[in-house]
């Protein structure tokens, strides 16, 4: 493997440790590639996924937007879609990324969402 993806697997396996999501407050889960961005909410107790929003996704896909803006889309879908299963708090988990560029425009568009961190 790249260096560049094990040192971000160390730094995911140690914020997994202190960061784990239940039933009332699931953890928001961002994951990055190249061309898309990812978000779930989980709830760890149970192993269950409640909700899942990505640049794949129709609506957002249809956007020629950049990335970055194409991310805090993915930030306000995942919370339209938590304001529906009744949460409206979350612990976020940047998936040993940054805090920076697409993982925070996610963030602020969960944010603006409505989901308190």
């Amino acid at each position: 493997m790249d260096a560049k993806v094990i040192r971000r697997q160390k730094i995911r396996y140690n914020i997994r440790k202190t960061v784990s999501g239940t039933a009332q407050r699931p953890r928001l889960s961002v994951f990055r590639s190249n061309t898309d961005t990812y978000a779930q909410l989980i709830d760890d107790e149970n192993g269950v996924t409640l909700a899942s929003a990505s640049t794949k996704d129709k609506d957002i896909k249809a956007q020629k937007s950049p990335k970055v803006i194409l991310s805090s889309l993915v930030g306000k879908t995942i919370a339209t879609k938590a304001a529906a299963l009744g949460i409206n708090t979350v612990v976020f988990d940047r998936g040993g990324y940054l805090y920076h560029g697409r993982i925070k425009a996610v963030a602020d568009g969960a944010r603006e969402g409505g989901l308190q961190f």
